[in-house]
């Protein structure tokens, strides 16, 4: 069912070396992936490490704080969010599973699946009150320090990455299978109706309607997994949508508004710039300067 929700495809995906390093501080992302401040979804396994400030995870099921000094392992394939306080600056790190397999057939792969097809562990809050975890969050710190101008890079994270996931694999206990959670199941249909339905009008009613809830199931169901209205994470769905189209688009800021479900240019025009400092002609223009 994840192929019905927004993927955040690794930038770097289709390169000769799919790993991705973001930095994000005071909540802008260099460089900014699709899905950024939306639920979304990824192959690929990811480490956060929080610099200062700190930041909050949702999943369906749960939300966590994660303060300075500390971080968190994310499973693959979890539909996710993760928003930052105002003053915060932490580094992500995501790669696909084949970057710690070591080679087709390897048997230490074996490690990392047992990991990845764990449906019970979306992911591991990283204390460093914890020796071993400690460890991963050293390693993290390291890892936020290599230079991608070094001539040994991919070398040097390679080891990073594998050396943290020795780290995973010799100390996670699997833990068992909870109980199915109704509130996962609607939270999962809500977001693939909004998925679908986002450039359309959207009522709550016709929004509760989609997982055959009432409404005020529905508003409930949002704060327990998001801690937001499903009107807001509407809006933010729309504005990331139109983030996409003005950088890769040509598309004048009027078809865009109405690509993404406002009806008012106006009204979209002072969403966007409160969303991102930036008038959307601004914000493009300003995206293509950035270009190589």
């Amino acid at each position: 069912m994840q192929d019905q929700y927004l993927n955040s495809v690794n930038l770097n995906g289709q390169t000769d070396f799919p790993y991705l390093c973001l930095d994000v501080k005071r909540g802008n992302s260099i460089p900014e992936p699709p899905g950024f401040r939306v639920m979304h979804w990824h192959e690929d396994f990811q480490f956060i490490y929080v610099l200062c400030g700190e930041i909050r995870l949702h999943t369906l099921e749960q939300t966590i704080t994660v303060p300075a000094g500390a971080g968190v392992f994310l499973n693959q394939n979890v539909i996710h969010l993760v928003l930052a306080s105002p003053d915060c600056h932490y580094k992500s790190f995501l790669f696909p599973e084949l970057l710690i397999s070591f080679y087709p057939g390897c048997p230490a792969a074996r490690h990392v699946k047992r990991i990845a097809g764990c449906g019970q562990l979306p992911f591991l809050p990283l204390n460093p009150d914890v020796d071993w975890q400690q460890r991963i969050l050293e390693g993290l710190k390291a890892l936020s320090g290599v230079e991608p101008r070094d001539p040994l890079y991919p070398y040097r994270v390679l080891v990073l990455l594998c050396t943290l996931w020795l780290e995973l694999a010799q100390h996670l206990d699997i833990p068992e299978a909870p109980q199915s959670s109704v509130t996962l199941q609607r939270m999962r249909r809500f977001l693939h109706y909004i998925e679908v339905h986002y450039a359309e009008d959207i009522s709550l009613g016709q929004l509760a309607k989609s997982a055959d809830v009432s409404k005020s199931e529905c508003l409930r169901c949002f704060q327990a997994s998001m801690g937001n209205t499903p009107y807001r994470y509407l809006i933010e769905y729309r504005l990331q949508k139109a983030m996409g189209l003005l950088t890769g688009s040509a598309l004048s800021v009027g078809e865009i508004a109405q690509a993404v479900g406002f009806h008012s240019q106006s009204h979209f025009g002072r969403l966007f710039k409160a969303r991102t400092g930036y008038a959307p002609k601004d914000y493009r223009r300003g995206s293509r300067a950035k270009r190589p």
